[in-house]
């Protein structure tokens, strides 16, 4: 495990050239204690292991950052720093802000995008190693000069007057995720001693948090996702905030807002069915998202939505419809076997059945692909097999 002391170590001559070697050898999972072994041998203990885990942590990093190769981690701390683009996004919202207080700013996930939107941060954290590896990370983005950083205890930190914050308490316990606001660490809670003496508050959440039972109001629930998959809650407050739910989808750089909105009609899916993002989902925009497409529901509980021409969006993924019948495997296994269907993608929403086990009981042949959804249709089980459109 990194510490202070291996890391100042592994930032001098010596500890480059293991950190460097290291890398060369593209340690895994299986080849870890050989890895370790050999690099005893030259650089002892203390050394090899910073340079091992560091360099595992930099090839697990690239999908975050783009500088991932210089950089400095901790596990718990790339588990919880925010991914390059959906931090360079929330930045857009600070961008009238002279400074950015960033509490518990971990590694720097987002304290690097802040400086690198020209804002003045100050990157708050309780851990040692965390600040010194946040500010190393600063010196990689070339932004040092615009961090200040402070050791300290949030929990007891009192904000200065009409200032703008960000506040990424910890989500994890070793290996296991928090989901309880109340355990967070800080608690969630602790926002209630800042929001009566600053101007606005970002605060980043786990995606699944039931936030509409959350006691402080007006805020804005913000819900990203990134390449499809949702990634994170944002709650804003105060000057930060912009309506009441958003749905923000990434690398597009577009958000669906809530609005007032008349119900949608359930109808049989129809030419075209509508997989909406996960953010939509969980911001509970489906609806929202049916107007702008002309679509309708398929079923009253089921987040799929059907029109009778294809729209653009990229709030939502579009598949062609082939047919809609009601779930019945031999049926199922007999039509995509008379059309030469080998491969299936298989989407479920709603329906108990294994995706998975659904393969391998179809036993397919053939060249041609379909994808085949399982889920209801006005409140019938019902399997409907589409081929892709985008």
């Amino acid at each position: 495990m990194l510490t202070v002391e291996r890391l100042e170590a592994l930032l001098q001559p010596r500890g480059q050239q293991a950190l460097a070697e290291a890398e060369a050898r593209q340690p895994t999972a299986e080849t870890l204690l050989s890895d370790l072994q050999t690099l005893r041998t030259t650089y002892g203990p203390e050394v090899a292991t910073a340079a091992v885990e560091t360099a595992m942590l930099r090839a697990r990093a690239a999908a975050k950052f783009s500088r991932a190769s210089a950089m400095y981690f901790t596990r718990d701390g790339l588990e919880q720093a925010t991914a390059e683009p959906v931090a360079r996004h929330r930045a857009s919202r600070y961008a009238a802000a002279d400074t950015v207080w960033d509490l518990c700013c971990g590694i720097g996930g987002d304290l690097l995008q802040f400086a690198a939107a020209g804002l003045q941060v100050v990157g708050i954290d309780l851990d040692p190693l965390r600040l010194r590896i946040a500010e190393h990370n600063a010196e990689v983005y070339e932004v040092r000069d615009q961090v200040q950083f402070q050791q300290t205890d949030v929990a007891a930190w009192d904000a200065p007057a009409h200032s703008l914050l960000f506040f990424d308490p910890g989500r994890r316990q070793g290996s296991r995720r928090i989901f309880n606001p109340g355990d967070y660490q800080p608690p969630l809670s602790t926002i209630a001693r800042w929001l009566p003496h600053v101007d606005g508050i970002g605060v980043k959440v786990a995606p699944g948090i039931n936030y509409q039972g959350l006691p402080w109001q007006p805020y804005e629930v913000e819900i990203v996702s990134l390449g499809g998959e949702v990634k994170e809650a944002v709650l804003w407050f105060g000057s930060l905030a912009r309506g009441e739910r958003t749905a923000t989808v990434l690398p597009a750089g577009v958000s669906l807002t809530a609005h007032p909105v008349v119900g949608v009609a359930v109808e049989p899916a129809r030419e075209y069915l509508y997989e909406p993002d996960g953010a939509v989902i969980r911001a509970h925009l489906v609806e929202h998202l049916a107007h702008q497409l002309g679509a309708t529901k398929i079923d009253a509980e089921i987040a799929f939505l059907s029109g009778d021409h294809l729209v653009s969006t990229p709030f939502a993924r579009a598949f062609k419809v082939d047919t809609v019948m009601p779930f019945n495997l031999k049926r199922l296994r007999h039509y995509l076997r008379e059309r030469g269907i080998g491969h299936v993608v298989v989407k479920k929403r709603g329906s108990p059945i294994d995706p998975q086990e659904l393969e391998r009981a179809l036993r397919l042949e053939g060249h041609r692909a379909a994808v085949v959804v399982l889920t209801h249709v006005q409140g019938k089980p019902s399997v409907i097999i589409c081929d892709v459109t985008d």
